[in-house]
């Protein structure tokens, strides 16, 4: 088929020989544009050469009443003298139909006039649409043909939005040719808000502002001036106005939230972006442009950090970050706006376990030195922790405690303590979050002398991460035991380590003891050294005198004397081994008999040889 944007062929095949072709309509037609469409077909075999056969189409487009007539002008205007007289053509109109035959014919008629009642002093040819005059024109009566007519002579704009009520944004002109009341024009403004008109002299108006503006509330306004006159009926003028409305400065930058919350992970690289801000100012241009920045004279990423208890309305300086953003705008003066970042910190497993100082030790020292102890004790050397236990010691006795911290917070500080060697059922056990090691049954001799344990300090992290430690601990006697922890005591001043380890509080207490022991042995020594010396200073000079009149009790008896008790004398103090006595022990030595005649002063002997014998 020839081209054509009209029509295409649809070609379906009956047999090998034979061929249905349908014309196939695939746009709309128009027959006041295209009446007649010439089209040409051709066939062609598959020979060669190839043969063709053609044929002509030509359809014709039939009419129908599509088209209403048309006027050449849609107004016509005539000036006539009401002096003219009936049957003076007043104007002749013309319209024609794209149609045809019946489609095409169309009669005139006159369906209105103004004003109304004076459609008879006109009448119109249905066929030539001639109109004449059919009655008299009477100049006084009707002739309001002129409407009011409104002129903008000045106009000031656009309008600040913060222009005072009372500003004039334009100065109009009003007048109608007509005379009389037809002539006379009332003037007002739609919509009545925020304009208003005033009337400055005769036709001479000022369009003033009544409210004052917002320019993000509306930028701009559609402002009609009408003006009617009084004729009747009336007749309207009107004059459109637009009024944009010019932007100042009077928004600032606003945030959508005062507080923002940001939880960011901590060993971010430098300039990894935490968090994005963004805040809205309404006004335009410049007077919208924000740019941000970290306000200085507030609270500073130093200034801000404060720390605290955990979970009592504080938290730690590490993790929490609170600064102001400022947003500023670009307008004259400039505006700004605030907003709160906390920055929250996650913790990352970032930190392994650290054994720590006992409680009490200096930190100069840098570790602990074992405590005082009758049975156990606890301590380093060269990095291996050390403690003693005695044989015998019940079960749950605590030898040692391993002491670590972790710098991590949350799951990722929590730790746990883990006994890695020896596996199985040991004499030892650690508790698993106190880290104290103590005995997990009676220790005896067949624990051998020394029991090394590996402890490992780890994490809940994920990955977890951890710290070993090796704890040596001898199994002596004790009150080996208690001597070693004294003597370990003595010396931690000196000699300490690194290592988080702190002895059981059953040596420190027998330690403790031992030394209440020997402080009270002392004291009583020199309490019973003194009584002995003042007791010799007083007694001394009768020394001699050993017995004296009275009764009695012989307690022993030997050659050379005997032991007699007494309670009336007392001439020397025996103090035996044991608790103190109250009562006294005298001795009389057995001298032979005076020779008759003898005096008595030559068979006394003297003190010196008494106090020899």
């Amino acid at each position: 088929l020839s081209p054509s944007e009209h029509f295409t062929l649809d070609v379906k095949a009956s047999d090998e020989h034979r061929k249905s072709l349908f014309l196939v309509l695939t746009k709309p037609l128009d027959r006041e544009t295209i009446p007649v469409h010439r089209l040409v077909l051709t066939a062609s075999d598959g020979g060669r050469p190839s043969l063709t056969g053609t044929m002509e189409l030509l359809i014709s487009v039939l009419d129908v009443n599509d088209n209403a007539p048309q006027f050449n002008q849609s107004v016509y205007k005539v000036q006539l003298p009401e002096s003219a007289a009936e049957g003076t053509l007043v104007a002749r109109v013309n319209a024609t139909d794209p149609d045809e035959g019946s489609n095409k014919e169309f009669s005139y008629s006159i369906l209105s006039s103004t004003p109304i009642g004076n459609k008879e002093l006109f009448t119109i040819d249905t066929k030539t649409g001639e109109i004449r005059l059919t009655g008299t024109l009477d100049f006084e009566d009707v002739l309001n043909d002129n409407a009011p007519e409104v002129w903008v002579t000045s106009l000031s704009v656009p309008v600040s939005e913060d222009a005072s009520v009372g500003t004039v944004v334009a100065l109009l002109s009003v007048s109608d040719r007509d005379s009389g009341a037809n002539g006379r024009v009332r003037c007002w403004v739609w919509p009545a808000s925020p304009f208003g008109l005033e009337a400055t002299f005769a036709g001479s108006y000022s369009l003033v502002l009544r409210e004052a503006l917002d320019r993000e509330r509306v930028s701009e306004y559609e402002v009609e001036v009408r003006a009617e006159d009084g004729g009747a009926p009336a007749l309207r003028g009107r004059r459109g106005l637009r009024v944009p409305v010019s932007d100042v400065n009077d928004n600032a930058p606003a945030f959508a939230q005062a507080v923002y919350t940001v939880l960011a992970r901590e060993n971010n690289a430098a300039g990894a972006e935490l968090a994005r801000l963004w805040a809205r100012d309404p006004d335009e241009a410049g007077n919208g442009r924000v740019s941000y920045s970290v306000w200085e004279g507030g609270m500073g990423a130093g200034a801000a950090v404060s720390s605290g208890v955990v979970g009592g309305g504080w938290r730690p300086a590490s993790s929490y970050v609170s600064f102001e953003v400022r947003a500023v705008d670009a307008g004259e003066p400039p505006l700004c706006g605030n907003a709160t970042v906390q920055l929250f910190v996650l913790d990352e497993n970032d930190n392994a376990p650290a054994l720590l100082p006992a409680a009490g030790s200096g930190p100069e020292a840098g570790g602990v030195a074992a405590a005082e102890a009758s049975s156990s004790g606890a301590g380093s050397v060269s990095g291996t922790l050390w403690a003693w236990a005695a044989w015998g010691a019940p079960a749950g006795q605590v030898v040692a405690k391993i002491r670590a911290v972790d710098a991590d917070s949350g799951y990722n500080a929590w730790l746990r303590y883990e006994l890695w060697e020896p596996r199985g059922k040991g004499p030892f056990r650690v508790g698993l979050y106190s880290g104290e090691v103590s005995t997990a049954r009676a220790l005896d001799e067949a624990d051998g002398p020394r029991q090394r344990l590996l402890i490992v300090v780890r994490d809940h992290g994920e990955p977890a991460r951890s710290a070993t430690a090796t704890l040596s601990v001898s199994l002596v006697e004790a009150a080996e035991a208690a001597l070693a922890a004294a003597a370990g005591s003595s010396s931690s001043s000196s000699s300490r380590s690194a290592v988080g380890v702190e002895l059981g509080p059953g040596a420190a207490s027998a330690a403790t003891n031992v030394w209440l022991v020997v402080a009270i042995c002392a004291v009583s020594s020199l309490f019973l050294l003194a009584v002995v010396l003042y007791g010799a200073s007083r007694w001394a000079p009768r020394a001699a005198v050993l017995s004296g009149p009275g009764p009695t009790t012989l307690v022993c008896a030997s050659e050379v004397g005997s032991w007699s008790y007494s309670q009336r004398h007392s001439r020397s103090l025996c103090v035996a081994d044991g608790a103190a006595k109250s009562d006294l022990m005298v001795f009389s030595p057995n001298f032979p008999p005076p020779p008759p005649g003898a005096a008595a002063k030559d068979t006394q002997p003297e003190p010196s040889a008494l106090l020899d014998t």
